[in-house]
């Protein structure tokens, strides 16, 4: 089978042995052990196909990977399987500036595509933390949300077009890129977000924006939740507010210290960073703010550099080296209760786990938090899932979700039927019967055990 699938993609598309890298076993939630049998680098939609049609004539199970940025196990091999990367098939092939849309291939980086985009003058409306690394296929595959959806949406709202590569080696294939086109079925929303589990997206048509102005940055300080709901409720009439990001002070103060930043004299209990393209208005907007105690501190940014710092407090990366055993929890919580939300998690996790790290960060305006979890040492092989369940029994509780942004790949699989019903989990199983019947499109991620597809 493996000389097969070499005669196919060439020495460099199927790595074996010592030469399979070790970033193919695990996603950056950094709990995947395993390496693929094989990591397959087709370097054409010709090559996926062939590849594809092999492993499905072969009974092969197949992991499409990307730049394993991803925080839920969704694309770490579970045991024999191949892995299939698009690395080799990259770069951006058009941009439209009259129609504003770029078509693209699965394996680019998110920031190669929106330094394209900005190149030609445009905006690439998708964007992430991990947009160095992240690859387009994966963020599809995903659904990611990241730091512009106020203004943006998700990734499946700025995607015109798809291609993408079934099971058996099929492609499907509407790259158009037309915004009205109401023939049926759009398949486009049903791989966006299916997480590899339906088949192997290769390239795609996204819809681009004018650039946007000079942005104002402002990293504020408020006294309560309820303050950021009122600055929320102004801020929205501002012109191109693109970033409304809140920081509970158990996360704003661990992040900034890592970084030896103290950006105000007192620690807050709520930190909002606020981009908008309107520096005037953002200015009024603050000043009366302060004046009726909405905010009682605010910085605005004077340079790229300082943005980049306020962005770095909130991005918090040195966090997952200060914290062995992170768990990243992304949760959406009906907007008015993220905080009570907050509360209640912080509780319910510290008297169960005394000394935790328990943080909140996140995008409030499309009511997505962040938990950042860590366990003292020695809590028991099973406190990771103890802590969990306490978290995501919440959700159910609250009538949230259990990903907002992450998708659910192997980490929330448990935790699925805490916001799908399971008539939802009856359908989504029955698509991916009829798209993967033989069940080996990267087994057993987004459905739970008992809704897998037999062998």
């Amino acid at each position: 089978m493996l000389d097969a699938l070499r005669a196919a993609l060439g020495p460099a598309g199927c790595l074996t042995g010592a030469d399979v890298p070790a970033s193919a076993a695990t996603d950056a939630s950094r709990t995947g052990h395993t390496l693929p049998v094989a990591l397959l680098r087709p370097a054409s939609v010709e090559q996926v196909s062939q590849a594809l049609a092999l492993c499905h004539a072969q009974g092969l199970a197949v992991v499409p990977q990307g730049g394993m940025t991803g925080l839920a196990g969704g694309a770490q091999p579970l045991g024999d399987e191949v892995a299939l990367s698009l690395d080799r098939f990259l770069g951006v092939e058009a941009i439209d500036a009259d129609a504003l849309t770029m078509t693209v291939r699965a394996g680019t980086v998110l920031q190669v595509a929106q330094e394209a985009a900005a190149a030609a003058g445009l905006h690439f409306p998708v964007d992430l933390g991990a947009r160095g690394s992240a690859r387009i296929g994966g963020i599809i595959a995903t659904n990611a949300g990241g730091l512009r959806v106020i203004r943006d949406g998700m990734t499946r709202d700025n995607l015109l077009g798809l291609e993408v590569v079934l099971a058996d080696g099929t492609v499907l294939g509407n790259l158009s890129g037309m915004v009205k086109n109401n023939t049926g079925y759009d398949l486009r929303h049903l791989f966006a977000g299916s997480e590899g589990t339906l088949g192997v997206i290769t390239r795609a048509v996204f819809r681009l924006r004018p650039a946007p102005a000079s942005q104002a940055t402002v990293l504020a300080a408020l006294p309560d939740f309820p303050a950021v709901l009122r600055l929320l409720a102004r801020a929205r009439a501002l012109p191109g507010l693109s970033a409304f990001e809140a920081m509970w002070q158990d996360y704003f103060d661990f992040s900034a210290g890592l970084l030896g930043a103290r950006p105000f004299t007192t620690s807050p209990p709520v930190a909002l960073l606020m981009e908008a393209d309107d520096t005037p208005a953002v200015m009024d907007l603050l000043e009366a703010a302060l004046e009726d105690g909405t905010v009682t501190d605010a910085l605005i940014a004077q340079s790229l550099a300082d943005a980049r710092a306020f962005w770095d407090i909130r991005e918090g990366l040195a966090i997952d080296d200060a914290l062995p055993g992170l768990i990243n929890l992304d949760v959406s919580i009906p907007m008015t209760q993220l905080d009570a939300y907050a509360s209640a998690c912080r509780t319910g996790v510290l008297a169960r786990f005394p000394g935790a790290h328990v943080s909140f960060f996140g995008h409030v305006a499309d009511s997505n938090l962040h938990v950042a979890l860590a366990l003292p040492q020695g809590s028991g092989a099973d406190a990771d899932h103890t802590a969990e369940a306490i978290a995501y029994d919440l959700v159910r509780d609250f009538g949230g979700s259990v990903s907002a942004e992450h998708g659910i790949g192997t980490l929330k699989r448990a935790w699925l039927g805490h916001t799908r019903s399971p008539s939802e989990i009856a359908a989504m199983t029955a698509i991916k019967a009829a798209l993967d019947p033989q069940g080996r499109m990267n087994p057993g991620k987004v459905l739970p055990p008992r809704a897998q597809i037999p062998d």
